[in-house]
């Protein structure tokens, strides 16, 4: 146990060593994570607590749970979290939302086995994803900088400042019998870093700054739910700075224009002389 733990006592170390070094006084390459030198550092420490500890027991979890069992966990939470993904649409001022939230919950809970089986879906009950710091956006509450949490992960200020309540608002870590609530923690934390055993082999693949990239997607996924899958438009400019956004009639066209972009199959011959290769044709409609 003592040489399992002394890789990340070290890796600990480095990450509190590099994030004094460099700290907040670079320039930051995206203005949407002003602490880069300290997050970096984070997001070391916890890929090496990652690697000792959680990644191998959801990889034992992966292995040993047969399907079914793993469909019934996943379940079994996402049912639990229904009652406070509802209470967050009412505040957003949702109410049909937070009814049908609220609605699954019963419905799950009663015929579905306490959860086990997901019966709300097929029934026209879909499944909505709302938390605290979403909640906090509608109000008018800005994300603040990007940072990564020792254990926790990648957060904007808001979502963190938001995380304790929306995990004392999820039934499964609020339990009283402090073993049950334990075990149900650990085991909602095995199965869902399982989930993500097939992201890890696609990062590591295709991804030359993994920091990087989990930042841009973490960012951008927070603003596609917190708009409901409609985030403003925005693009940068060479500088990194925010640039404006375009008018929704030039927007328009430049969206028909990409539509009118299709992809040949790389395998086809070329123009004369070219040989095989990627080629884009313009198809009128």
């Amino acid at each position: 146990m003592k040489k399992r733990l002394l890789p990340i006592l070290r890796a600990g170390a480095l990450a509190c060593g590099v994030a004094v070094l460099s700290g907040c006084a670079s320039t930051p390459r995206n203005p949407d994570d002003p602490l880069e030198g300290f997050n970096r550092a984070m997001f070391t420490f916890n890929e090496s607590v990652d690697k000792a500890v959680l990644k191998p027991v959801a990889q034992g979890y992966d292995y040993v749970a047969p399907k079914p069992v793993k469909i019934g966990v996943g379940n079994f939470f996402s049912n639990l979290a229904d009652p406070w993904i509802g209470l967050n649409n009412m505040l957003q001022g949702k109410p049909a939302e937070a009814l049908s939230d609220w609605m699954r919950f019963l419905f799950n809970s009663t015929f579905g086995i306490v959860g086990l089986l997901d019966i709300a879906t097929p029934a026209g009950l879909p499944k909505h994803d709302e938390d605290l710091g979403q909640t906090l956006a509608v109000w008018g509450v800005g994300e603040g900088a990007y940072v990564v949490l020792p254990f926790l992960g990648p957060r904007t200020v808001r979502d963190a400042a938001a995380l304790p309540v929306d995990l004392s608002g999820n039934q499964a870590w609020r339990l009283d019998h402090v073993s049950t609530r334990n075990a149900f923690r650990a085991l909602d934390v095995v199965h869902t870093r399982a989930g993500l055993l097939g992201a890890d082999r696609t990062l590591e693949e295709s991804t030359f700054d993994k920091y990087a990239y989990l930042r841009d997607f973490y960012l951008q996924n927070r603003r596609y739910k917190v708009h409901d899958g409609n985030p403003p438009i925005e693009y940068e400019d060479f500088n990194g700075a925010a640039a404006p956004v375009a008018p929704p009639l030039l927007a328009d066209a430049a969206a028909a224009s990409v539509g009118r972009l299709e992809l040949i199959d790389p395998t086809a011959p070329g123009p004369p002389g070219n040989g095989p290769g990627l080629q884009l044709e313009v198809t009128k409609r």
